[in-house]
């Protein structure tokens, strides 16, 4: 049967190469989001193709044209250096258990992959919603961001990164409703003071013999979209459907995006959330540190992840029961431990 929506972008059984407006960077197809942000039809129209392809068959993609700001991008890692830098009794100060994780600081060791018993090897900052419009959020799901009070420029320029990301990824949400023959805007209330993250993670210096070669274990993300960064070292690696890891690391000046579970859930596994690890790197490196800012963009916290009717038929049955961002993203703290 087949399912070719109304604006024509997709076709579940036609097997399409890869759209010659990739450039291909190892294993990671790249594309230029001024593509889609033109006012071209044809650019537009490849973008939209491009993406909901890589994400049909591979779940990531770097980014070109990003409109992330470089300079708020290069502070920002100067000031997470610098704050891991601080003494652990003052990075404790900032961490706040009964947050599970989703402000401030969490200490090394604290968060493992859903199906591990070992822990990452990394500490981490989070920062999350600010919300500007006045609109009146649970205090549960959004608790004030955590002041630093030894780095002034700490808390603004982490804001600024916040919203870069949330518009860049708001603009590659609608390509991948059109790609999906939903409306262009169909994800844009759904984020509106979304409960998005951004992470500022810490990989330390390797010591002693690791248990594993892993620094952060085999994992899926949880949310719609992440933007990546470029993180300081090499180390992410994507594992394809045959079991096989590949490299996955953007130039400079791109960002990684990669689908997360709520977005798999909600188009009935029509796009990816592909499996991903962070290795340590070769012993002449471990006693360097690694450096790495994700952002993980969340729909509010009511917004239903229910299977979309358009990717359900005979062939691809209902995978998935109802639920609410809310919900599931609660599910999945408890699953790594960051909630009890």
């Amino acid at each position: 049967m087949s399912h070719k929506h109304q604006n024509g972008l997709f076709n579940w059984n036609k097997s399409l190469s890869l759209p010659q407006i990739f450039s291909v960077m190892s294993y990671i197809p790249v594309l230029d989001l001024a593509d889609y942000l033109s006012d071209d039809e044809q650019r537009r129209q490849q973008f939209i193709q491009g993406f909901g392809k890589a994400y049909s068959e591979i779940g990531f993609a770097a980014i070109d044209n990003h409109g992330i700001p470089q300079e708020v991008i290069n502070k920002y890692y100067g000031l997470v250096e610098q704050f891991y830098a601080l003494p652990l009794e003052t990075k404790l100060s900032y961490e706040k258990v009964e947050y599970a994780g989703q402000r401030g600081y969490t200490s090394f060791g604290r968060e493992k992959a859903k199906q591990s018993e070992v822990a990452d090897l990394k500490e981490f900052w989070q920062v999350g919603q600010y919300i500007e419009d006045g609109e009146v959020m649970p205090a549960d799901d959004y608790p004030d961001n955590i002041e630093v009070a030894e780095l002034p420029d700490f808390n603004e320029t982490g804001r600024q990164l916040y919203k870069s990301f949330e518009n860049s990824g708001r603009h590659l949400l609608r390509a991948i409703a059109e790609y999906l023959g939903l409306d262009v805007n169909y994800f844009d209330p759904r984020i509106h003071n979304g409960n998005s993250i951004l992470r500022a993670i810490h990989y330390p210096p390797i010591t002693q013999e690791p248990k594993t070669a892993i620094r952060a274990e085999a994992h899926e993300d949880i949310n719609l979209i992440t933007l990546l960064v470029g993180a300081s070292a090499s180390g992410l690696e994507v594992q394809d459907v045959d079991g096989n890891w590949h490299e996955a690391k953007a130039e400079p000046h791109q960002i990684m995006v990669n689908v997360g579970d709520m977005l798999q859930r909600l188009c009935n596994n029509k796009l990816k959330s592909t499996t991903h690890r962070v290795v340590n790197p070769p012993r002449e490196l471990w006693h360097t540190h690694r450096y790495s800012i994700p952002f993980f963009l969340h729909p509010r916290s009511e917004v239903r992840l229910d299977c979309l009717e358009s990717c359900v038929d005979a062939e691809h049955p209902l995978a998935y029961e109802p639920i609410t961002a809310g919900e599931y993203l609660d599910e999945r703290l408890r699953e790594i431990g960051l909630k009890k």
